[in-house]
């Protein structure tokens, strides 16, 4: 398998990555205009935009859209994150020209039918009231925001409902004109791709753009709290968060092996602990999340309101543990979970592509594999306790609470308990 990478003129980078028998391929366009990227008035339009790019252009309408990858038995969809839009199509490899003339048609031409706009305001509505309804998905929301209050990186990427009620045409061109600059376009593909075909597309379908000088992106400055929102649930959701490193640092390798022994899977600290042995839990679990400037290792569990305390409390107690008396076992078979699920994730063209992007936006190059094994084999046991000590001491954590939490801990009794 070999990446290959081009830059245009202009700056649009182009990445491929050959994987030899495959005759499928996913290709994409991905944007470095996120939430983190939006002004307070504009939050939610990101994903906005996203919604709105499918809903018609200068040439097809939304249907022809549609038509066009699956009447070739194609797939076509998008996301937004907090750093990223991503356009994308999984094709057989024949038609990787099709979808990127349908996604470099969607990016760069759409119109903005102030009809096609009031029906996709509904829809996102709508999106946004079964987030509130889904008790663990707006609890990461309103983790997020406790974390990095008042801040772009806090903001929700669905935005306020107050806000996307009022986003017209003008909103949205104005938020193209600031961030779908050619700097911050990368065209990925991966499976089975001709990577001068995909540079010659590239360059018919993004070479006239011109430059754009970006705005700065304000820094992410994690300050944790506490969120607590009392409702009448069976079950207390609590996210438990703490400052974690950013993905330009090698430590983030880490933060990944020491969530992984936390939280990472069945044999994994919390696992046992809280579900196992004490049934304090169905769910349970730890994760990292990395940008380009700070990050979050999070902790989540559904419990009972009469056992919150007894679950917070198991939790820092095994934090503070990790920091003594992580083991060589432990840290070997996180390790290889950590290892297994790059590499079992990477069998796929769309991963792959998902890969080349995200790494492209990172470090501006495609760190290899072996790379990436690399630091994950380098992680030692001092390294993991230490960031475990470190967490603990911090005194700063950020904790969100739904449903029959009046009698949780608050995160000023965490913090305490940590650093006792």
């Amino acid at each position: 398998m070999t990446v290959q990478l081009h830059r245009l003129s202009n700056g649009v980078r182009v990445v491929t990555e050959h994987m030899p028998g495959l005759q499928s391929a996913s290709i994409g366009v991905w944007v470095a205009a996120g939430g983190r990227h939006e002004r307070a008035e504009q939050n939610g339009i990101a994903h906005f935009l996203e919604h709105m790019a499918f809903k018609g252009t200068k040439t097809r309408t939304a249907l022809e859209i549609a038509e066009a990858i699956e009447d070739v038995g194609g797939f076509i969809n998008a996301y937004t994150s907090r750093e990223m839009t991503s356009y994308y199509a999984r094709v057989l490899a024949e038609d990787t020209g099709l979808a990127l003339d349908v996604l470099s048609d969607i990016v760069l031409n759409p119109v903005f039918d102030p009809h096609e706009i009031e029906v996709e305001r509904h829809v996102i509505l709508q999106e946004i009231g079964q987030a509130l309804d889904t008790p663990d998905d707006i609890i990461f929301d309103w983790l997020q925001e406790t974390a990095f209050p008042d801040q772009p990186l806090g903001r929700p990427i669905l935005g306020p409902s107050t806000m996307v009620e009022k986003f017209n045409a003008n909103d949205l061109s104005a938020f193209v004109n600031e961030r779908y600059a050619p700097g911050n376009l990368i065209v990925a593909a991966a499976g089975g791709v001709d990577h001068d075909h995909i540079v010659r597309m590239a360059e018919e379908r993004f070479g006239h753009l011109a430059p754009v000088v970006q705005v700065e992106t304000e820094p992410g400055r994690f300050a944790g709290g506490e969120c607590r929102v009392e409702k009448g649930l069976e079950q207390a959701h609590v996210a438990l968060a703490f400052a974690s490193p950013a993905y330009r640092d090698d430590s983030v390798y880490t933060a990944q092996i020491f969530a992984m022994t936390m939280g990472g899977g069945m044999s994994s600290r919390l696992f046992q602990e809280a579900r196992e042995k004490r049934g304090l839990c169905y769910t349970i679990f730890a994760q990292t999340g990395a940008y380009s400037d700070s990050g979050l290792m999070t902790i989540y569990a559904g419990t009972s309101g009469e056992e919150v305390g007894d679950l917070l409390g198991l939790t820092v107690d095994e934090m503070r543990r990790a920091s003594d008396d992580m083991s060589q076992d432990e840290l070997a078979r996180a390790r290889a979970q950590l290892k297994a699920g790059m590499l079992m994730g990477l069998e796929s063209p769309a991963n792959r592509a998902e890969r080349l992007a995200r790494l492209l936006a990172i470090w501006d190059r495609v760190p290899g594999i072996e790379e990436t094994v690399e630091k994950i084999e380098a992680v030692t046991i001092e390294a993991v306790r230490a960031m475990a000590g470190q967490m603990a001491a911090s005194g700063a954590a950020a904790l969100a609470l739904y449903g029959p939490v009046s009698s949780a801990p608050s995160v000023e009794d965490v913090t305490g308990r940590l650093a006792a």
